[in-house]
């Protein structure tokens, strides 16, 4: 997984595609919230925030 995070950082800094970063990163964030809602103690949590 870290070879993986270092190739993607070096390829978005040598190809100059920093704006693809926020999208990445977002991504990422609701991936791992739909992987933490499957969970059923953090379910009734995240429900109550949409």
């Amino acid at each position: 997984m870290i070879e993986f995070i270092t190739d993607l950082w070096a390829f978005l800094r040598v190809r100059k595609k920093m704006w693809l970063l926020p999208i990445i990163v977002i991504l990422s964030l609701l991936g791992g919230l739909v992987v933490a809602s499957q969970q059923s103690a953090l379910a009734t949590f995240i429900y109550t925030l949409f």
